[in-house]
C-alpha cells in the first residue's frame, strides 16, 4: 500500500511538471485585438518563409518590403538601416578572416509617454541558403509584428519600445552588430527580448540573460505568462561557441534575456523548415511571452535593471522559482552537512555501519558513471546501423530513442540497487547517492553557479526526509510521507531537465540527460525501496525467489531499452518527407580551370560518395572556405567567371604599397572573399568599404583575408596598405553562390536524400589568383 501511494503520487507530481511544460493552445485570427495570436502571426511566417531569402537577395528584399509595410500600416515610425557592419564578437572570427556584410535592418519605434529607456524587441529577418527558414526566424519576425499590431490598440506604454529586425544574422550577425554600435535608437543601451527558433516545436525557453540578470529574471517570472528557463541552461550556453543577434547586443553592455523553442531540430536550416512544419502552439507562447514581458517592461523604470547577481532560477508547476545566487555556495554546504548529520543519525540508530555507509557512498558512483556511458554506446551503435543521424541535430521521430536512454538508465539504476542492497543494506545506499549530489552541488557551486540547483535542492530535501522518517519512525505512515515528499522535489526539479535536455543537446549528448536521469533515481531509492521484494509486505518471501524478483525491474527496463531503440530504427526511416542530410559544395578555379566537389561529411553518405573519392585540404585554393580536411573528387570544369579585381589606384610612399582595389562578383553571389598572400606582403592596414578592418595574421599561405556578405553589384572597395617582400603582390579573390543543379555532371538527389543545414551545403564558389 505505501509502495503504491508513493508512485501515485511522484507520477501525479511528475505529470503536472510535464504538463507545465506543454505550449498554450494558439489562439484564432478572430482573438481580442489586444491579445496575441498565433493564427494572425501565422499569416506573416507564410509571406515571410515563402522561400529561401538569404541577405542580400531579391528575396529578402521582397521580405524586407513587407515588414515595411506591415510596421509602417500601424503608424510606426519606420526606417531602413543600410549600412556595412562587422559580424558581432570577433571581427576575424569566421574561418576566412575578417567579416562584414551589407546590412539592411528594418527599425520601428513606438514612443512612450514618459520613457525612462528603451525596450527593444529583436528578431533577424533573414534566412538560410538551404532553407525557407519557416521557424528560423519567421517565428521571432512574425512574433514582433503580432506584438507590435497589439501595443498599438491599447494605451501607449511608459517606455519607448524599438522593434528591430535585423539583417545577415545567419551570415555573421552583423545586422545587430550594426545596430547595437551605431544606431542612434540604441547609443543609450536599453533591455533586448531577443526571439529565436531552433527546431519546429517544444516550449519556448528563455536560454540566456546578461549577466546580473536577478532583476530581470524577477521581471521575467511574473510578466510571462508561460515561463519556462533554468539558469542551468544560461550557465551552459555562455560556455558555448553558439551565438545569435543577442551577442551583438551584449557586447554593447545591453540588458535582456534571450528566448527559442528548440525541439524538431532535425528541421533545423533546412528545406523543410517550412511554415507547415511550425507547431503554432510554440508560437503562440512566443507571443504571449513577448507580449506579457513589453508591456511589463514598458511599464518599469528601466535606469538600474543590474541588480549585481545572478539569480538561480528554474520551471515548476504554475511559475517559475528564484532565489539570489549567492545563496548558492551556503546551500550547497548546507546540503553536505544535513547528508552528514542524515548518515550520522542512521550509524548511530544500528541501521547501517560506517563501512556500510562508506561503501554505499563509493558504490553509488558506479551508475553515476555507467548510465551516461552506456546511452552513449547506444547511440553508437545506432549511428553505426544509421550513419545518416550524424548529420543531424536530432533524429526526425527522436522519441522513441530518447526513452531508449531512459529505460537503459533504469535498468543500469535497478541493476545496481538489486547487486547492492543486500550486503549494502537501503540505508547506507540512500545516504551514499545523497552524499554524491551534495558534492556534486559543492562542485557545481564553484564551477557552474547557476546548474547547482539541480543537486543541492534535492539533496537537501532527500536530508531532510530521512531525518524526518527516522523521527517518525514508529508514527504510522509518516516515514513514507516523508520519503515520497523528498524524491517530488527531486521529481519536480529533475525530471524536466532530463526532458529539456534531450532537445537541447540532441542524441548525440544523450548520456547527459541519462546522468540527470539517474540522479533523479538516486534522489527516490527509499521509494524504489519500497518496491523491492526484500521490503514492505514481500519481506517474508524466500530470499531466492526475492533475489528473483529484485532482478525483474532490471530486466524489464532493459529489455525495455531494447525494444525502444528497435521500434526507433523502423519508425524514424530516411523517406522523401525525412530525408537523410547530405552535404556538397562545388569548387572551380577559374585561373587553371580545376574544378572539385567538396563535402563536409566525415563518412560520405552513399549519394555523396558518389562524388567525392578522398581527403584534401582547401586552405591553399580556396582559403575563403576556411582550414581543415575535406573530403574531395574530380568535377568537370564550369564555365564560370571569377570576380572581377580592379586597381583603382597603386601607390607606394616610404616603403608602404597602397593598392585601392575593387572586388566585384561577376555572379550573383553570396559572398565574396579576398586574401593576401604574406609571402609577398605584410598587410599594415585595411579598409573594406569604408570601415577600418583589424590586420590579424592567420595561419598558412594566405596570411590576412576578409570575408564580404551580401555584397553589393557594384563591388566592394578594399584598401590594402602593404609592406612589399616581393616585387608582386599576389592575391586570392573568391566569390560564392548557391545552388548545384545547372552544373555539369551534377546528378539530383534521389526523393530519400537530403540536404543538410549547414552554411555551405550547395555553395558554388569560383576563386582566382591576381598578381599584382
Amino acid at each position: 500500500m505505501a509502495a503504491a501511494a508513493a508512485l501515485v503520487a511522484l507520477a501525479a507530481v511528475g505529470a503536472g511538471s510535464l504538463l507545465d511544460l506543454r505550449t498554450p493552445a494558439p489562439k484564432s485570427a478572430d482573438a481580442p485585438a489586444d491579445a496575441f495570436s498565433a493564427g494572425r502571426a501565422y499569416e506573416d511566417v507564410q509571406v515571410i518563409a515563402a522561400r529561401s531569402h538569404v541577405a542580400g537577395s531579391p528575396a529578402n528584399e521582397q521580405v524586407r518590403a513587407h515588414l515595411e509595410q506591415q510596421l509602417r500600416g500601424l503608424g510606426l515610425e519606420t526606417e531602413v538601416q543600410d549600412t556595412v557592419a562587422p559580424e558581432a564578437g570577433q571581427l576575424s572570427g569566421a574561418a576566412g578572416g575578417a567579416t562584414l556584410a551589407r546590412v539592411r535592418n528594418v527599425v520601428a519605434r513606438m514612443p512612450g509617454t514618459d520613457s525612462t529607456g528603451r525596450v527593444f524587441l529583436v528578431a533577424h529577418y533573414d534566412s538560410v541558403q538551404t532553407g525557407p527558414g519557416g521557424n528560423d526566424d519567421a517565428a521571432g519576425t512574425s512574433t514582433i509584428l503580432e506584438v507590435a499590431r497589439a501595443l498599438t490598440t491599447g494605451p501607449r506604454p511608459r517606455n519607448d519600445i524599438v522593434f528591430v529586425l535585423t539583417d545577415a544574422e545567419e551570415a555573421c550577425l552583423c545586422g545587430a552588430s550594426a545596430f547595437a554600435a551605431s544606431h542612434p535608437l540604441a547609443a543609450d543601451g536599453g533591455v533586448v527580448l531577443n526571439l529565436e527558433a531552433r527546431g519546429s516545436t517544444g516550449p519556448v525557453i528563455m536560454f540566456e540573460t546578461s549577466r546580473n540578470n536577478a532583476k530581470l529574471v524577477d521581471i521575467f517570472g511574473r510578466a510571462a505568462p508561460h515561463p519556462v528557463g533554468t539558469s542551468f541552461a544560461v550557465e551552459i550556453y555562455r560556455a558555448l561557441p553558439n551565438d545569435t543577434d543577442f551577442t551583438a547586443f551584449l557586447d554593447q553592455k545591453f540588458v535582456g534575456l534571450n528566448s527559442a523553442y528548440i525541439d524538431g531540430g532535425a528541421i533545423y536550416h533546412t528545406p523543410l523548415d517550412t511554415p507547415a512544419a511550425m507547431d503554432r502552439g510554440s508560437l503562440q507562447q512566443h507571443g504571449d511571452n513577448a507580449l506579457g514581458l513589453a508591456r511589463e517592461f514598458g511599464g518599469t523604470d528601466l535606469t538600474d535593471l543590474r541588480s549585481g547577481h545572478d539569480a538561480t532560477y528554474f520551471p515548476v508547476p504554475g511559475g517559475l522559482v528564484r532565489y539570489p545566487g549567492w545563496l548558492t555556495l551556503p546551500l550547497a554546504l548546507l546540503a553536505v552537512a544535513l547528508v552528514a548529520a542524515l548518515g550520522w543519525l542512521i550509524r548511530r540508530s544500528g541501521r547501517a555501519s560506517t563501512g556500510r555507509l562508506a561503501a554505499g557512498f563509493a558504490l553509488a558512483l558506479v551508475p553515476i558513471l555507467a548510465a551516461p556511458v552506456a546511452a552513449q554506446l547506444l547511440w553508437l551503435a545506432i549511428t553505426t546501423i544509421r550513419p545518416g543521424y550524424a548529420e543531424l541535430l536530432d533524429p526526425y521521430r527522436p522519441i522513441w530513442y530518447r526513452l531508449a536512454v531512459l529505460a537503459l538508465a533504469t535498468a543500469i539504476l535497478f541493476t545496481w540497487y538489486a547487486l547492492t542492497r543486500r550486503r549494502i543494506g537501503p540505508a547506507a545506499l540512500a545516504v551514499g547517492g545523497l552524499a554524491w549530489l551534495a558534492v556534486l552541488g559543492v562542485l557545481l557551486a564553484v564551477a557552474v553557479p547557476g546548474g547547482a540547483y539541480l543537486t543541492t535542492l534535492p539533496a537537501l530535501a532527500g536530508a531532510l526526509g530521512g531525518l524526518v522518517a527516522l523521527r517518525t519512525r514508529q508514527s504510522g505512515p509518516w516515514p513514507v510521507v516523508a520519503v515520497t515528499a523528498a524524491a517530488a522535489v527531486g521529481v519536480v526539479i529533475l525530471l524536466p531537465t532530463v526532458v529539456l535536455l534531450f532537445p537541447a543537446l540532441g542524441m548525440a549528448m544523450g548520456g547527459v540527460a541519462a546522468l540527470v536521469a539517474v540522479l533523479l533515481g538516486l534522489v527516490a531509492l527509499p521509494v524504489v525501496d519500497l518496491l523491492h521484494p526484500q521490503a514492505g509486505g514481500q519481506r517474508g518471501l524466500p530470499a531466492l525467489r526475492a533475489r528473483r524478483l529484485a532482478v525483474l525491474p532490471a530486466g524489464a527496463a532493459a529489455v525495455a531499452a531494447v525494444v525502444l531503440a528497435g521500434v526507433g530504427l523502423g519508425v524514424d526511416r530516411f523517406d522523401a518527407a525525412h530525408p537523410a542530410p547530405t552535404h556538397l559544395m562545388y569548387a572551380l578555379d577559374a585561373g587553371t580551370g580545376q574544378a572539385r566537389w567538396l563535402s563536409h561529411e566525415s563518412d560520405p553518405q552513399p549519394w555523396t560518395d558518389g562524388y567525392v573519392d578522398g581527403v584534401t585540404d582547401v586552405g591553399d585554393d580556396f582559403p575563403g572556405l576556411g582550414d581543415g580536411e575535406l573530403r574531395a573528387g574530380p568535377a568537370q570544369s564550369a564555365n564560370l567567371p571569377a570576380p572581377k579585381l580592379e586597381v583603382v589606384a597603386d601607390a607606394t610612399t616610404g616603403g608602404e604599397r597602397t593598392l585601392r582595389l575593387r572586388l566585384t562578383p561577376q555572379r550573383v553571389s553570396r559572398l565574396a572573399t579576398l586574401h593576401v598572400d604574406t609571402s609577398t606582403a605584410t598587410v599594415l592596414r585595411a579598409d573594406v568599404a569604408g570601415r577600418s578592418v583589424p590586420v590579424e595574421p592567420r595561419a598558412g599561405k594566405w596570411g590576412f583575408g576578409l570575408v564580404f556578405h551580401a555584397p553589393p553589384a557594384e563591388g566592394i572597395e578594399v584598401v590594402l596598405t602593404l609592406r612589399p617582400i616581393t616585387g608582386q603582390v599576389s592575391l586570392r579573390a573568391m566569390d560564392a553562390s548557391d545552388g548545384l543543379d545547372a552544373l555539369p555532371g551534377f546528378r539530383p538527389r534521389p526523393p530519400a536524400v537530403g540536404v543538410v543545414g549547414s552554411h555551405s551545403s550547395e555553395m558554388l564558389a569560383v576563386a582566382r589568383t591576381y598578381p599584382l
